[in-house]
């Protein structure tokens, strides 16, 4: 190549390349405006903060009502100052339910091996019983059920130091001819006074399977049904205490022990039960804002 075409090429190859060089600082300038123009994402700040449910069934409950919060956290006062006069205290009596409040029970075939696995190792007592069901078999035969039942943690200590200053009923809305094996399981000792089935409860235009305390005593003041469903006093909300519902995924429960038991032993020193348990749930304004009106209670 001559020097003269060198020349004339020359111009032309740097007009490219400052061409190039412009559309190129051109699209980062575009490519820069569009990143500074899109949001960041931040999980940490952006993303809402997952809250798992409460492990207490009625967490409206507890949020609707800030006097009265569920017994996990409620606290328990100094016992004494119960009783007005000398005269000596009828024994309490504590009604207990039985599935989701002392035990939790699956049916054998449909237990998951990881949740019996997990709940063992944890050390979770448990055992497995026959029982007869009201289904029948094609050839009308009573249907036989395996059922697996998880004790909740201290139980059998519960009922022994309940036993020792109230009588015991058990009350469940479960059939005989599944809750009676495993209560004779669990109360080997004959703790419980009276066994209420299903039969013993009663239906109400809120709720089925109500369970009805007037039935035990005329006067009221001195008993307490501990259950893990509300409805099931909703005739007497001044002598329920609303427990944490139990299953085999809380190996670590302690209500039993930690909070039950001191608060019934507080209940035990008062000569009325009902002003004690409405200053600490307050259920009568629960069960009105559930739809469950003033008028219906009976026997308070």
């Amino acid at each position: 190549m001559t020097m003269a075409a060198a020349e004339v090429y020359a111009p032309w190859t740097i007009q490219l390349w400052r061409t190039l060089m412009n559309w190129l600082a051109f699209f980062f300038q575009i490519f820069g405006q569009i990143v500074r123009a899109t949001p960041s994402f931040n999980l940490a700040s952006e993303t809402p903060q997952f809250k798992p449910l409460p492990v207490v069934e009625l967490s409206d409950f507890a949020e609707e009502t800030e006097e009265a919060p569920p017994p996990a956290a409620a606290p328990v006062d100094g016992g004494g100052g119960g009783a007005i006069d000398d005269a000596p205290l009828e024994k309490l009596t504590v009604v207990l339910d039985l599935d989701e409040t002392l035990v939790c029970a699956y049916e054998t075939s449909s237990l998951p091996a990881m949740l019996r696995k997990q709940a063992t190792e944890a050390g979770l007592k448990w055992f497995e019983f026959e029982c007869i069901s009201s289904d029948k078999e094609f050839e009308g035969n009573s249907k036989i059920n395996y059922v697996t039942v998880f004790e909740r943690p201290g139980l059998k200590d519960f009922l022994n130091q309940l036993s020792e200053f109230a009588d015991l009923v058990l009350y469940t809305a479960g059939l005989e001819g599944y809750a009676r094996p495993l209560v004779d399981r669990i109360d080997a000792e004959n703790r419980f006074s009276h066994r209420l089935y299903r039969p013993s409860t009663i239906s109400t235009e809120y709720r089925e399977h109500v369970k009805d305390l007037s039935g035990l005593s005329k006067d009221l003041c001195r008993t307490v049904i501990v259950d893990n469903n509300p409805f099931s006093f909703l005739l007497q909300p001044l002598n329920g205490i609303p427990c944490v519902s139990f299953s085999a995924g809380q190996p670590q429960d302690e209500q039993l022990l930690q909070v039950i038991l001191p608060l019934l032993k507080d209940l035990s020193l008062q000569r009325d039960v009902r002003p004690m348990l409405y200053d600490k749930f307050h259920m009568p304004e629960w069960f009105e804002k559930h739809g469950i009106p003033a008028s219906r209670w009976t026997n308070l």
